[in-house]
């Protein structure tokens, strides 16, 4: 081969191994800090509130709060009143939970009429309602587990 040959390919070679050690920084800042958001989506909250979502009917029997059974953080509930809820690593997660297994912005749990739905987020590891990974809206009922990484959550009354 000639030398010209050779330093265009060890060029390409540097090229391509720039390009993936910098996509793999991106990744691991995006799972630190979270995706950025657009100056134009972002709506200044009062800090200590969430934004108000629509709540359901407050049905009797229908759940109040949904709660982490097992893991890291047994015991940490959210209530329901303030869906969606957000679930995972991130400081804008309604339920953090420190889980290595767990996306920062990994599941979402919302209200459609009566019934209660769990959507994972594009998490890297799902969301598992019982032993089924799901890919789109689920609906969950009480003491339906749904498990996120190494955490179990229901909802509850």
């Amino acid at each position: 081969m000639s030398e010209l040959t050779l330093l265009l390919i060890r060029i390409a070679y540097l090229a391509v191994l720039w390009i993936f050690v910098l996509s793999a920084i991106s990744v691991i800042r995006s799972d630190m800090f979270g995706a950025r958001v657009p100056e134009t989506a972002r709506t200044p909250e009062p800090r200590g509130r969430e934004p108000k979502a629509k709540s359901p009917s407050k049905r009797r029997g229908s759940p109040t709060h949904v709660l982490v059974t097992e893991g890291a953080n047994a015991g940490e509930r959210a209530d329901l009143a303030a869906a969606p809820v957000l679930i995972g690593r991130g400081s804008d997660a309604a339920i953090r939970l420190d889980d290595d297994y767990v996306s920062t912005r990994h599941a979402r749990i919302a209200a459609s009429g009566d019934q209660w739905f769990v959507e994972d987020l594009g998490s890297t590891n799902g969301t598992y309602v019982g032993t089924v990974r799901i890919t789109q809206p689920t609906t969950i009922t009480l003491g339906t587990q749904v498990r996120i990484g190494k955490t179990i959550l229901e909802l509850r009354k």
